[in-house]
């Protein structure tokens, strides 16, 4: 079939949605729902079989669901209506939520259900949860809906959920009066809760230090104490602040946008409040401690306290994993130099198997474009981030006493996706989607991807993933060879899975073979072209972009760290697959905001940017 996605953005989801579709054979396009954009005439230009919104926060119009089947999908279940469901959803403590396919009709939310698919919702922060547990039933019922419609013999059943079946209601948009935290009064847990529904959008407006800002993101902390509201540490960028029976963690701060100035964006908290902040002292992060699988908190084994770090190394016999968890998957100039040390850590220890990543999300983006923005010098920013992160990479290549495995739980794109590459083998949740590729953002890309790419997927396949920049869904990248193990569980359980099988391969009678002939492999390569060459040619080209302030990627970096909607939809996204294969498309022109790496709007659920 020939299906036409109409989205607010481009989000995790819809990517998802569109390579998980394109995997099954359809022919898919999408379609932005813009501002001065008309969804009729989109409708009317692609003629699809049917039209499919995974992520729309606005009406589709009666002219559009009247003549042709549209199948919206809500993030709730069957019953639940409104804005901000996720948000609720969190706010109420549920432990099971659910996805909803419905047809559109003339009320929000209320049209006919295609298909249902509960998920079980665990203490996670909302954009956790929408890009994992939330993902994984809306794609199971989006291509129920699918294979139902084709079939042409279902009938959709009228919504008959609601308050008294349990299943759900109408609920009001989630507005910040509802997210104020109460410092004097409100426990670790009930903070957290606030917190984390409101992540990663809007954020919680609150006052510090004399000025309003939204808090994004909130870990637990059992062994710092102080007076409520009371700024007490510290780490990795992240402030701790008191409750009243304990401590949060808070990663990042966006400052309220005043009238008339441009919008904001979310930097580490330590970072935005630079001059600001008090003299508190900096909490070092144990390195060393076991995760908890289930949660992104994680237990310090020597105190049997609660703390947050966005680096954790441990062992299990002769395997070590080093995880890493950074916000949205970027990763500043200084984030990767703190894992880069950790790396080598980790490379210290008497390990034959090293598993780097693991954690249930975002594993990387590539370099920090909030943090590049916000600073002093944009250009010189750029350039010690994306060394920073070849030095990262270059420490992965040049392993050869041991074999490193990456294990991706969440999405990765651009240098993201390179730095995995540099592994000896990539083991990829199900549900993760790959982005492997630079050109959105105006880049060439380093992070060696001109040697580790086309070693794994061949000249041609490296071009065209590239060049033609669309998702490309897990399966499908070990079609191409960009991944070497596909793991079919729930986010909760990647973590073991990937433990069980690290196992394995550490214990298999072959892994001292597999590493002497990885050094040996790795002598007669760089005799053949040294990865200093490689690394040379990629940044001579990223100094050029960056030094010359008329490159599009200045344009898009400050577009896409203030969210700025593209002014249409791009081609590379509009165009149906056999059209595709024989475009050449453009580099970009200004009109692919956020596209790349797509934490804007990230989910449907209270991502309403409020001011």
């Amino acid at each position: 079939m020939h299906i036409l996605l109409v989205a607010s953005a481009f989000n995790s989801l819809t990517q998802r949605v569109h390579a998980e579709l394109r995997d099954r054979g359809h022919s898919v396009a999408v379609e932005l729902a813009l501002d001065g954009t008309s969804i009729g005439d989109a409708v009317r230009r692609h003629e699809p079989d049917l039209v499919v919104a995974p992520m729309l926060k606005t009406a589709i119009p009666r002219e559009v669901w009247a003549a042709h089947t549209c199948l919206v999908v809500h993030p709730g279940p069957v019953g639940d209506r409104g804005p901000s469901s996720l948000d609720w959803a969190i706010h109420e403590r549920a432990t099971r939520w659910g996805v909803t396919v419905l047809q559109a009709n003339a009320d929000m939310d209320a049209g006919d259900v295609w298909a249902s698919v509960a998920c079980p919702v665990p203490p996670v922060a909302k954009s956790d949860l929408y890009r994992n547990e939330v993902s994984d039933a809306a794609l199971s019922a989006v291509l129920l809906a699918v294979e139902r419609f084709a079939a042409g013999t279902y009938s959709p059943r009228p919504q008959t959920g609601g308050p008294a079946a349990g299943d759900g209601r109408a609920r009001p948009y989630f507005r910040q009066v509802l997210r104020r935290i109460e410092w004097e009064s409100d426990s670790t847990e009930t903070v957290v809760r606030k917190l984390r529904a409101a992540d990663s959008q809007p954020g919680v407006l609150d006052e510090l230090l004399g000025e309003e800002w939204y808090l994004h993101g909130g870990h637990p902390e059992d062994g710092l104490r102080g007076r409520p509201g009371e700024l007490l540490a510290t780490r990795a960028g992240a402030i701790c602040r008191a409750t009243t029976d304990g401590a949060v963690w808070i990663p990042e701060l966006r400052p309220r946008r005043r009238p008339g100035e441009p919008a904001t964006f979310k930097l580490p908290a330590v970072l935005a409040l630079a001059g600001r902040l008090p003299a508190v002292r900096e909490h070092p992060a144990p390195l060393h401690a076991d995760t908890d699988a289930d949660t992104d908190t994680e237990a310090d084994t020597r105190t049997h306290l609660r703390t947050w770090s966005d680096i954790r190394y441990r062992e299990d016999g002769h395997v070590g994993f080093l995880s890493f968890s950074f916000r949205g998957g970027a990763m500043s100039t200084t984030q990767c130099r703190r894992l880069l040390d950790a790396y080598r850590t980790a490379c210290s220890r008497p390990t034959a198997v090293l598993v780097l990543g693991g954690s249930r999300d975002f594993f990387s983006n590539g370099i920090h474009l909030n943090v590049i923005e916000a600073a002093l010098d944009p250009s010189a920013e750029s350039w010690a981030n994306i060394n920073a992160m070849d030095d990262l990479v270059e420490a992965v290549l040049t392993t050869t006493d041991r074999l490193v495995v990456c294990a991706i739980g969440g999405n990765a794109a651009a240098g993201g996706v390179m730095l995995a590459l540099a592994a000896d083998e990539v083991w990829c949740r199900a549900g993760a989607v790959l982005n492997p590729h630079y050109r959105l953002m105006g880049l060439y890309g380093s992070e060696y991807w001109t040697y580790t790419l086309p070693r794994r997927v061949g000249t041609a396949v490296a071009d065209r993933l590239t060049r033609q920049a669309l998702p490309v869904s897990a399966v499908a990248g070990q079609r191409l060879g960009l991944v070497d193990r596909v793991v079919e569980c729930a986010p909760q359980y990647f973590t073991g899975e990937v433990a069980r099988s690290a196992a394995q391969l550490a214990s298999s009678p072959a892994v001292q073979s597999r590493i002497a002939a990885k050094k040996a492999e790795r002598d007669r390569q760089e005799a053949v072209k040294p990865l200093a060459a490689y690394r040379e040619e990629e940044l001579a080209r990223m100094l050029r972009i960056f030094s010359d302030p008329g490159e599009p990627y200045h344009a898009l970096r400050r577009a896409f760290v203030r969210k700025e909607p593209p002014s249409r939809t791009p081609q590379h996204l509009a165009v149906s697959e056999p059209a595709r294969r024989a475009a050449d498309l453009p580099r970009p022109d200004g009109n692919v905001t956020g596209l790349a790496l797509c934490d804007a709007s990230e989910g449907p659920g209270g991502c309403y940017q409020e001011s």
